[in-house]
């Protein structure tokens, strides 16, 4: 297993939801779907839909039930609650969002809940209000005194009937006792004109004594004894049989002892059935009026805890919806931190049961996959782009040649140690600055790049930093970055020194030429000259100091071409120097002695850092140089007017610097011109009218034999407000040049030599 898999795995847990216990994610789901089974089953039970009778004691114990699984509805909200609170408290990933979601299901559940509930009990309220209103009552009482009255009316029709038949019956008694059957006849006439489908004659003992023939088969009930004993000759009594759907009446017949007549008559069966379903109606009007109070309670309670349950229920069910929908978006967002502090490796968890969230979070997976696949390939190539770097800055600062890269803009954007040494600035100082102000000397030939369709430029400029002249070969290489902006690398090669050996070569050539062709007459010219003094000077009277004036001044001539052509030779053919151990305190010491003595009018100090301080080098060659120099002191101290100065002073200063040795002579004289003071080491260049301009190029030669040159400064540099020249030779403690790493060691820690002389 890979590193990242490792990572990858350890960090899953973290990101993925906490699966707790089976029962608990179980439970939920069971508790909302039996609180809405007891609801669902109160509800059909209340409305009398099933076979249970709602009584007392069942709507209690539903009652009972459903808030039983309201409580358990509300354990578990709570326990989710306190859930959602703590990780909200922890700073848990979308803990925020699953408050609001969680929030925006518990008020979307809670007002339809409350609304309907509300609205139920008033429009209970509000029907009930219209079922016992004055009105509703009226209409009752109405319909049942309608129906009465049908009755009422049958039974004084019946009274009526056996009041006269009783008459009838009272004066047929003889008939009764002798003729039976006419008796019958009688009473059977006497009930069928009455519309009597039922006469009777019955004793106390409601045996029954004659009937009347009507033909209607209907058993008649017959009143009860203790209902006989109050019957009366004048008035009857009547009963109403509404389950047999007729009316009867009994009266005491006169002329007969303890004999009654009986009779009935059938009443309408539909007046009968209104009649009956009135008085049920009345009757249950009457007992819902005694039982609204407990009706209205029994309505409300069962509306409360329905809308209990159903709220409990769509609680729940939002916040499990809210775990569920909340899940996989804390899983992106503790992924997402993750990635925010650099770790690609991370992988979110996908259920296929999440839907669309599932794939969003493939999605993740894969952009993790291509961040961290795009983040290695950068790191390779920015690994490779940073060794290609290090490996350029390193060519670019181990180059000897100056290089400069400059923008679209014309601003410098690289300057390596070699440039920085040529322009006299540090790369610090000169990033995103104009070109054209930094190095002025290089408008010319960035104006010709810019305008010329050549890739590559070429050319030569003069460029004078720290009163130091430096002739560059300039190479300008154009390079396309964008669309119109354009890029140049600019490349400088300090040729002085090449320029300056052309030179010396070619005077060189010149001056061996010139001592061969004047060196050959020089000696027929100065020994006619004697010849001619020594044979016409005896001769000669007139004029004689005019003729020794002119023949001195010819050998004199002579003898100053001679030295002339001499030096012409010296220069022309230097001699090898002769490299040897020797002391340089030393020999500092004896040259000034020497000087001291010949110009006992300026004062020539000398300060030795060391000693001794030993070196390799020729000793009769330095010396010569430095008197050479302590001459061309002199010289310039001479020069200055009378009266600027109180006394000549030439120091010289002898030092060792790391490898090299340094020899400063400072002097107060008129000092060292400001333009063209680098061609003062060129051949045949002099600011003296009788100067032959060899000298500081000879000494120049023979400290480039030793490994070192000569620097020409001012004073000034060295001590500020003090007039004069500041003329350092330098060489090597080896007589010889060093290698390129040793030489770049040490001007790297000669800083201040550097600053002062710009080499």
């Amino acid at each position: 297993m890979s590193a990242a898999e490792a990572s990858a795995q350890s960090l899953e847990p973290s990101i993925a939801e906490p699966a707790g216990k089976p029962w608990h994610r179980l439970l939920a789901p069971f508790a909302v779907a039996l609180a809405l089974f007891s609801a669902f089953l109160t509800f059909v039970v209340l409305t009398g839909l099933t076979p249970i009778a709602p009584t007392h004691n069942v709507v209690v114990t539903f009652l009972l039930i459903n808030g039983a699984t309201i409580l358990l509805l509300l354990a578990i909200i709570a326990r989710e609650v306190w859930q959602v609170v703590q990780a909200r408290r922890r700073g848990r990933a979308a803990a925020r969002l699953h408050v609001q979601i969680v929030s925006l299901f518990s008020v979307i559940a809670v007002l339809p809940a409350v609304l309907v509930s509300i609205v139920a009990n008033v429009t209970l309220d509000r029907g009930l209000d219209r079922l016992f209103s004055v009105r509703t009552r009226a209409v009752i009482e109405n319909s049942l005194i309608v129906a009465n009255a049908y009755v009422y009316e049958h039974a004084q029709l019946i009274r009526g009937d056996i009041i006269g038949m009783a008459n009838d019956v009272a004066r047929a008694r003889p008939l009764y006792d002798q003729d039976r059957q006419t008796f019958r006849n009688l009473l059977t006439s006497s009930a069928t004109s009455r519309n009597l489908p039922g006469a009777m004659i019955i004793d106390k003992d409601r045996h029954i004594l004659e009937t009347a023939a009507t033909g209607i088969r209907q058993d008649f009930q017959t009143p009860a004894p203790d209902f006989l004993k109050n019957v009366a000759e004048d008035e009857p009594q009547i009963g109403v049989f509404i389950e047999q759907n007729y009316v009867a009446a009994v009266i005491r017949l006169r002329a007969f002892q303890d004999t009654f007549l009986y009779v009935a008559r059938l009443l309408d069966p539909r007046v009968v059935a209104q009649l009956q379903q009135t008085q049920a109606s009345v009757k249950e009007y009457a007992e819902l009026e005694s039982r609204r109070l407990g009706i209205q309670v029994a309505f409300a309670l069962m509306f409360t805890v329905i809308a209990l349950t159903v709220l409990m229920s769509s609680v729940l069910i939002g916040l499990n919806f809210a775990n569920w929908l909340v899940a996989p978006i804390r899983r992106l967002m503790s992924a997402a931190n993750l990635v925010s502090t650099g770790d690609l490796h991370v992988q979110v968890p996908v259920n296929k049961s999440e839907g669309d969230l599932a794939s969003l979070g493939e999605t993740f997976n894969k952009m993790t996959q291509e961040l961290r696949t795009q983040r290695d390939d950068l790191v390779n190539a920015s690994g490779l782009i940073d060794s290609r770097r290090r490996f350029i800055e390193a060519v670019l600062s181990s180059a000897s040649a100056g290089i400069i890269g400059v923008d679209g803009g014309g601003r410098i954007a690289v300057l390596n140690r070699s440039a920085e040494k040529l322009i006299g600035h540090s790369e610090s100082e000169v990033l995103s600055k104009p070109l054209s102000e930094i190095v002025p000397e290089l408008n010319d030939l960035m104006a010709t790049a810019r305008s010329s369709a050549q890739r590559l430029l070429q050319g030569q400029i003069e460029i004078s930093r720290d009163n130091i002249e430096r002739q560059l070969s300039v190479r300008v290489s154009s390079e396309q970055t964008g669309q119109s902006n354009e890029s140049y690398i600019i490349t400088l090669d300090d040729i002085t020194e090449l320029v300056t050996a052309q030179r010396t070569s070619a005077w060189a050539d010149v001056a061996r030429r010139i001592a061969h062709e004047i060196k050959n007459p020089l000696t027929p010219i100065q020994l006619s000259a004697e010849r001619i003094r020594r044979k016409f000077g005896k001769v000669i009277t007139d004029d004689r100091p005019i003729f020794d004036q002119c023949t001195d001044t010819i050998i004199r001539q002579v003898d100053d071409i001679r030295r002339m052509v001499d030096e012409f030779s010296k220069f022309a053919r230097m001699p090898k120097p002769v490299i040897e151990g020797e002391d340089v305190a030393d020999t500092v010491r004896q040259t000034v002695f020497l000087m001291r003595v010949g110009y006992p009018d300026i004062d020539i100090d000398v300060d030795i850092k060391q000693e001794p301080m030993h070196a390799k080098f020729d000793r009769r060659l330095i010396s010569q140089g430095l008197t050479n120099i302590i001459k061309n002191a002199t010289e310039a101290i001479s020069a200055v007017p009378a009266g600027e100065i109180e006394r000549g002073h030439i120091d010289v200063i002898a030092a060792r610097e790391n490898d090299d040795i340094l020899i400063d002579i400072v002097d107060n004289g008129i000092g060292l011109p400001k333009e063209s003071r680098a061609r003062l080491l060129e051949p045949y260049v002099t600011t003296r009218e009788k100067g032959t301009g060899l000298g500081l190029a000879i000494v120049g030669r023979v400290l480039e034999d030793h490994g070192g040159r000569i620097e020409l400064n001012d004073a000034s540099v060295l001590r500020p407000g003090a007039r004069g020249a500041w003329v350092r030779m330098r060489f090597s403690v080896f007589g010889k040049a060093q290698d390129a790493g040793t030489e770049d060691s040490s001007e790297t820690k000669d800083t201040k030599a550097e600053a002062v002389t710009g080499s």
